[in-house]
């Protein structure tokens, strides 16, 4: 049984159709990349497999369950933790702080302070700096180790490397291999698809609110990637 799966999903934002009919899947322990241009739809699939936006048409299940109808919490208490664009770490709150609001729901699991500080020693030093001192590189370093620190059966990463230096990113993506070491899923939206390539188990490019093409990295060529991307 896949751990996620999406059929027929359509989203939007008021008269906006953002989304027109896509159907996703997410085995245990795999990481799928989505990769596409601005307004291809990837960080609005994210929002409502989330339950941040409500579904005009489809279901999602996850880990078993039907989710429709679920508020963000609800989903994100079964097993669902995103990393959002922008890090949106919380201003009045110090590095420590932001970490440990991403431990609220209480999921049993390995992540906790000192495996989300041994994963990124740096932010151990700045534990106690308010998270909007940190470059931009630390401050997504913060944003991941809080939705580790909900143990998360599934996370979801929205442009991880989005104005980040590529030495940074190199860092960020390093650590992929160990927070899938325990089974962890992972749905990577990311426009850097040289990167999205190296760490993917199977991508999907979206297009106008659509799968355009989907398949394993090492089997599918340049041409079918740029046409699938750009469209013709």
């Amino acid at each position: 049984m896949s751990l996620l799966e999406a059929r027929a999903i359509r989203a939007g934002y008021g008269d906006f159709q953002a989304l027109h009919g896509i159907d996703f899947r997410v085995e245990p322990g795999e990481a799928v990349a989505i990769i596409g241009a601005n307004g291809a739809g990837k960080t609005t699939f994210l929002r409502a497999i989330a339950g941040q936006l409500p579904l005009s048409q489809g279901n999602v299940r996850f880990d078993g369950q039907a989710l429709d109808g679920w508020p963000a919490q609800r989903v994100a208490a079964a097993g669902m933790a995103m990393v959002p664009e922008g890090r949106m770490l919380f201003p009045s709150l110090n590095v420590e702080e932001n970490l440990l609001i991403g431990g609220y729901s209480r999921r049993a699991g390995p992540w906790n302070l000192q495996r989300v500080y041994a994963l990124f020693p740096i932010l151990r030093e700045f534990r106690l700096r308010n998270g909007t001192e940190l470059s931009g590189g630390q401050q997504q370093m913060v944003a991941v180790g809080r939705a580790l620190m909900a143990n998360p059966k599934l996370l979801l990463c929205d442009e991880i490397s989005l104005g980040l230096a590529p030495v940074v990113v190199r860092d960020i993506y390093r650590t992929l291999p160990q927070i899938r070491a325990e089974g962890m899923a992972i749905v990577l939206v990311e426009q850097d698809i040289g990167q999205a390539l190296k760490v993917a188990d199977r991508v999907a490019c979206f297009q106008e609110g659509r799968v355009a093409l989907e398949g394993i990295p090492g089997e599918l060529t340049r041409e079918q990637i740029t046409l699938a991307y750009f469209g013709s």
